[in-house]
């Protein structure tokens, strides 16, 4: 990328906001949710560029939610107070002292940064956790050994979705609010459980019936063997490309995730780079593909 200062004409500005007439009019109060995690969270810059987008995506008549991640800030948290992260398959194992961290990393620090980046940028955020109006109903993670089947781990308070009422969040947007919610959910013995985000954000936007599912990540989508991006996928491809190890490691989960948002009846889900400024507004208001899109049909 050259540092060449791009000016831009008059007549490209009046172009490229025409341009993003249709798709305002087409998503004109649809559903957004939006999955916020990676480098779009923690560089100043990207920031504020999420927090302007998802305001002119609300001012434009669309309902964003906001679902958010926070693993470097909950480890940074953890090493601060001298507590070591263990790991059982890639799952962190939250034992009670692990869930309170969780619990003021993500639903207060993380989240208030988001509420508040969001109000300066003119918008009216609102932070939910899933215990707020009963959102996120959860259980423990049952977790099965990869080589034994007959084998569990103990993984903690690690959580499973049992279901979601999204009626608070509902009340929220019919009432000009932006929700931002934190992965957290609570069991029927008020316990609360550590959500993977990526998950959450699927079922809840498959519960939402949203337009889209978009999830912020740090690649530029998903890419084939040769580095390439793949601009739309459909679900036979996702399985081959599952199959031949293309698709592996953190971004299994994510389009495990997406998939079941595509078959529940979510439009379309895409996998965009949130290291690009505004690759938000340029995915939804634009021709152009920023990321990968995953059709429902």
């Amino acid at each position: 990328m050259s540092n060449a200062v791009v000016t831009v004409t008059p007549r490209d500005k009046a172009e490229i906001l025409a341009q993003a007439l249709p798709y305002i009019r087409r998503f004109h109060g649809k559903t957004l949710v939006i999955k916020y995690g990676g480098n779009a969270m923690t560089d100043p810059a990207l920031q504020a560029a999420f927090a302007q987008d998802v305001v002119l995506l609300k001012l434009v008549g669309m309902n964003p939610v906001v679902v958010h991640g926070g693993g470097p800030q909950i480890e940074n948290a953890l090493n601060r107070l001298g507590k070591k992260g263990t790991f059982i398959q890639g799952m962190r194992v939250t034992d009670a002292e692990t869930m309170e961290v969780v619990e003021w990393v993500l639903g207060g620090e993380v989240q208030q940064d988001i509420v508040g980046l969001i109000n300066q940028a003119g918008g009216k955020a609102v932070g939910l956790t899933g215990r707020d109006g009963g959102l996120i109903r959860a259980r423990k993670l049952r977790m099965v050994d990869q080589k034994d089947p007959t084998k569990e781990h103990d993984v903690g308070q690690v959580g499973d979705i049992e279901s979601i009422d999204p009626s608070v969040v509902r009340a929220l947007q019919d009432d000009q609010f932006i929700p931002v919610v934190s992965p957290i959910g609570f069991g029927a013995a008020n316990e609360s459980y550590n959500i993977n985000a990526d998950v959450v954000a699927a079922k809840l936007a498959t519960v939402l019936q949203a337009e889209k599912l978009l999830m912020l990540t740090n690649i530029p989508g998903v890419l084939d063997q040769q580095g390439q991006l793949l601009p739309e996928l459909t679900m036979r491809r996702i399985d081959e490309l599952v199959a031949d190890g293309t698709i592996s490691g953190g971004m299994i989960p994510k389009i495990a995730g997406a998939l079941d948002a595509a078959r529940s009846g979510v439009h379309a889900v895409h996998i965009i780079d949130g290291r690009v400024p505004h690759a938000m507004l340029l995915e939804i208001l634009t021709d152009q593909a920023y990321g990968t899109m995953i059709r429902s049909h």
